[in-house]
């Protein structure tokens, strides 16, 4: 795995890119870009299980720490810093590293949302949401319905991809024209069934490419 720090208008970021084992001298199948969670890091099992079903299908991954993480903070920066944070590490990766590759983007949580209200600016072809946030969980001081995420998944306006543990207590996203829900065992962490969430991955990242 190689790891690249990559400057955005939001602080440095960092990308940690590896490729399948048969890439050379032929190209990837494609590339799948991937965030990680509002307190977690890369290193999140879900993450990986994604990162091995695309390497498994020869196609480069790239996982990215946002500048606040790289900076040593824990809580994240507000929505459009992500967000512009986001664009500009897959625009450099798809410049670079990943030059001449179809891209698909996505993310655990926090990073399935960026990836969804960016999906049209990095050109992605597809979106991957693990344990996508619907709703925060409900207060028990609250007076009014937590406020729903779905705009934010319906805007990606490419065909997507959500992985959601059946105990999610932030709900479960329903099916669209183009949205796959796959439901497996387990919470937000989608720990319980990690082979469920590679097996979901796997299955589906082949169609979005064009037959060759």
């Amino acid at each position: 795995m190689t790891e690249v720090t990559i400057e955005t208008p939001r602080g440095p970021a960092r990308a940690h890119l590896a490729f399948p084992d048969d890439a050379a001298p032929a190209p990837a199948a494609g590339a799948l870009i991937l965030g990680h969670g509002a307190g977690g890091g890369v290193g999140a099992p879900d993450l990986q299980a994604a990162r091995r079903a695309a390497l498994d299908a020869g196609w480069a991954v790239a996982l990215v720490e946002q500048p606040y993480r790289v900076a040593g903070r824990r809580a994240p920066a507000p929505a459009p810093h992500l967000d512009e944070a986001w664009t500009a590490v897959v625009a450099r990766l798809g410049a670079d590293e990943l030059a001449g590759l179809s891209v698909v983007t996505g993310g655990r949580s926090m990073g399935a949302r960026v990836a969804c209200r960016t999906a049209a600016a990095t050109a992605s072809i597809g979106v991957l949401c693990l344990a996508f946030p619907l709703k925060p969980p409900q207060r028990a001081s609250a007076t009014k319905p937590s406020p729903s995420r779905l705009g934010e998944l319906n805007g990606a306006g490419a065909p997507t991809l959500v992985i959601q543990g059946v105990r999610d207590r932030f709900g479960m996203p329903p099916r669209g024209k183009s949205r796959t829900v796959v439901k497996v065992a387990g919470d937000h962490g989608l720990k319980a069934d990690l082979p469920a969430v590679q097996a979901a991955v796997a299955k589906w990242l082949p169609g979005l490419l064009p037959a060759r």
